[in-house]
């Protein structure tokens, strides 16, 4: 089976941060300690780095949309490319939706940083952006950019949310798995 690999170019969000929510005041909120900086695909802690014209008929070729909604994928690298290429921090992605326990094998451009729980629907990480889940998994569960390193881990915790959450509705989610590309975009300190 085929994986599709789609990416994306997302603002950072560690202690340099100068919008929004603190650094430090964001650690305190998802008591995640142990953050080195945040690589959610999450749309409102890793904001798209970019805004695409969606007036542009020629754009939507590039997007990834499901059940109508507009995602913050793109199944174009150029594309990406095209649109971060006056920007010099970033994080350029590469995510596979819904993966097999095989990764992809994409580690001679990327390094594999983990897996995302993304709510159905939305943008939003169960893992990084609800206030936790104590009772499915906690926040040492998590790696140093706030994902799972682990598929059977993830895929338990993908299992687990929604039973342990039925009120909830960013426990039904997709898993994501992410790899961030070596060099592009990347802060050289």
């Amino acid at each position: 089976m085929k994986l599709d690999i789609y990416y994306t170019a997302l603002k950072t969000y560690d202690s340099d941060n100068k919008n929004g929510f603190s650094w430090e005041e964001y650690k305190k909120f998802s008591e995640i300690n142990h953050l080195k900086e945040l690589v959610s695909l999450d749309g409102i802690l890793n904001g798209l780095a970019f805004i695409p014209d969606l007036d542009a008929s020629e754009e939507w070729k590039y997007m990834v949309t499901e059940n109508g909604m507009v995602m913050f994928f793109f199944n174009n690298l150029e594309y990406v490319l095209s649109k971060v290429n006056h920007l010099e921090f970033f994080n350029l992605l590469a995510v596979i939706k819904e993966p097999t326990k095989e990764k992809a094998d994409l580690s001679t451009t990327y390094d594999f940083i983990g897996y995302d729980l993304i709510g159905i629907g939305g943008d939003v990480s169960a893992l990084t952006n609800c206030g936790g889940f104590d009772e499915t998994f906690l926040p040492n569960d998590l790696n140093a950019y706030g994902l799972i390193s682990e598929y059977d881990k993830a895929k338990k915790i993908l299992k687990e949310l929604p039973i342990n959450n039925p009120e909830e509705q960013h426990a039904d989610c997709n898993l994501y798995e992410v790899w961030r590309h070596k060099i592009i975009g990347r802060k050289t300190n």
